[in-house]
C-alpha cells in the first residue's frame, strides 16, 4: 500500500512540503492536507491591507483547487490533537485520520497577553482578521488625526513587517497630507536599529538611521513595553507614548493543541527539530516554518525573536519534503539545511521606496551580507507578490 503523508497546514510550509512529496513521488504515495483555513494567504502583503491596497481576495486563494488537480487530497478541519504512538491525528470534524509521516505546518498565533492590554487595545498585521481590524482603525484615524506609534514588543521576531508598516505608514501620512503634523515613533526590543532579529548586517543600522531621519520618525530602541492603554503605549521605563493610531507587532507562539502531545512542543508550543526538520524525538514527524523551533544565538538586553516566515519556511518545508521522499524509498533521511544557515532574501518595502536585503546566511556568523535601498526595491516587491501568487495557485512549487 502507498505511504500516508498528512501535512498540517495550507500556506507556505505546508503547500510547499505537500506538493513536493507529491511530485517526487506521484503514486507511490497518498499526500493530504489538513487545513483550518481553506484559504492560501500571501502574508507578506498584510502590510498594505489596512491602507485599502489590497483587499482579502486580491492576496489569498483557495488552496482546494490547486492541491486536487496535483493529487493531494484536502480536509477543511482544524486538527485538534496528535497521537505518535498509534500514529494518527484528530480533527474537530470528529475524524481520526492516519498517517506514515506527518508534516507539521501550522503557522502561528499572536501572544495576545505578551503585555496588559494588547488584547483590547493594540492593533496588529500579522493576521487578515487583525489586519482588517487595523484597516477600520487607520480610516477613523483619517478622520481624527493624531500621533502615531507602530511598535514590536519584547520577544517579536517579525521586524521586517514593523519597519515595513512603519516606512509604508509615513507614505500614507505624507499622501494624506499629514505628515508634517503627526509625531511619528518607532518601538522596537531591538539593540539597535537593522537588527531584524537576524543579528543586523553592515551597515543596517546607519541605513536604517538615515530611513528615520530623513522622514523625521522619532525611535525608541532596545525598549520594552510595559502595557497598551486605548490611548497610548506605556513603555518599560516608564515613558509614555499616547497615540491616535497605533500598530503593534507580538510575539508568536505555536498551535495550542500542539502542546497536549507530551514531549512534542517546547514552552512556546513550537517543536524542537533537528537539521533534516525532523522531530528531535519522533523520526516520521516533521515541522516547518514557524512551526518549528529555532534557538536564539544570542542574548540582548531586551528579548527578541527570529523571522522565520517566507523564504526559511519554503526552504525547511522543501528539506522535510525530500527527507520524507527518502524515507519512503527506504533510503535514510540525510537532507540537512539548518535554520541558520538558509540565505537570507527579503525585499522590504517603504511605500514607494524600500531595502532589498541579502546574505549568505540568515543567522551570524556569515561571509556576506548587503542592504540595497532605492525606489526598484517597490517594484520588486509587487512583481514578487504576483508572481509567489501566480506559482503557489498553479502549484509550480518545483519553481524558484
Amino acid at each position: 500500500m502507498s505511504k500516508k503523508v498528512l501535512v498540517l497546514g495550507a500556506n507556505f510550509g505546508g503547500m510547499t512540503a505537500a506538493l513536493k512529496v507529491k511530485h517526487e513521488l506521484g503514486d507511490d504515495v497518498d499526500v493530504t492536507v489538513v487545513s483550518e483555513s481553506d484559504r492560501f494567504l500571501f502574508t507578506p502583503s498584510l502590510i498594505w491591507l489596512p491602507f485599502g491596497k489590497r483587499t482579502a481576495c486580491d492576496i489569498t486563494f483557495d488552496v482546494a483547487p490547486t492541491l486536487e488537480h496535483h493529487g493531494i487530497d484536502f480536509v477543511h478541519a482544524a486538527a485538534t490533537g496528535i497521537d505518535p504512538v498509534a500514529r494518527t491525528v484528530s480533527t474537530n470534524d470528529g475524524r481520526v485520520r492516519a498517517y506514515d509521516y506527518l508534516v507539521v505546518a501550522t503557522g502561528y498565533r499572536n501572544n495576545d497577553d505578551v503585555v496588559p492590554g494588547f488584547r483590547e487595545h493594540a492593533r496588529t498585521i500579522t493576521t487578515l482578521s487583525r489586519a482588517q481590524e487595523t484597516g477600520v482603525a487607520w480610516q477613523a484615524f483619517l478622520q481624527r488625526p493624531g500621533d502615531v506609534v507602530i511598535a514590536a514588543t519584547q520577544a517579536a521576531g517579525c521586524f521586517g513587517a514593523a519597519y515595513e508598516f512603519l516606512f509604508n505608514t509615513a507614505y500614507q501620512l505624507k499622501r494624506a497630507g499629514l505628515r508634517k503634523e503627526v509625531r511619528l515613533t518607532y518601538v522596537t526590543a531591538e539593540p539597535f536599529l537593522g537588527h531584524f532579529g537576524i543579528g543586523g548586517l553592515p551597515h543596517g543600522e546607519q541605513l536604517l538611521g538615515m530611513f528615520l531621519n530623513r522622514q523625521g520618525i522619532e525611535s525608541r530602541v532596545s525598549v520594552g513595553i510595559d502595557h497598551v492603554a486605548e490611548d497610548a503605549l506605556v513603555l518599560a521605563d516608564g515613558e509614555e507614548l499616547p497615540f491616535a493610531f497605533g500598530m503593534v507587532v507580538p510575539p508568536f507562539l505555536g498551535q495550542e493543541f500542539l502542546t497536549h502531545t507530551v514531549g512534542l512542543t517546547d514552552d512556546k508550543g513550537f517543536v524542537p527539530v533537528r537539521p533534516t526538520y525532523q522531530s528531535e524525538k519522533l523520526d516520521d514527524v516533521y515541522a516547518v516554518g514557524v512551526a518549528a523551533a529555532v534557538t536564539v544565538p544570542w542574548t540582548t538586553p531586551v528579548p527578541v525573536g527570529i523571522p522565520k516566515t517566507g523564504f526559511p519556511t519554503e526552504a525547511q518545508a522543501a528539506t522535510a519534503a525530500a527527507n520524507i521522499a527518502a524515507q519512503v524509498r527506504g533510503e535514510p533521511p540525510v537532507h540537512e539545511k539548518p535554520f541558520g544557515s538558509i540565505p537570507a532574501v527579503c525585499v522590504m518595502d517603504a511605500g514607494n521606496n524600500g531595502v532589498v536585503i541579502l546574505a549568505d546566511k540568515m543567522l551570524p556568523p556569515r561571509k556576506h551580507g548587503v542592504l540595497i535601498p532605492g525606489p526598484q526595491s517597490h517594484a520588486m516587491k509587487l512583481a514578487f507578490e504576483r508572481y509567489f501568487l501566480w506559482k503557489m495557485r498553479n502549484g509550480y512549487v518545483q519553481l524558484p
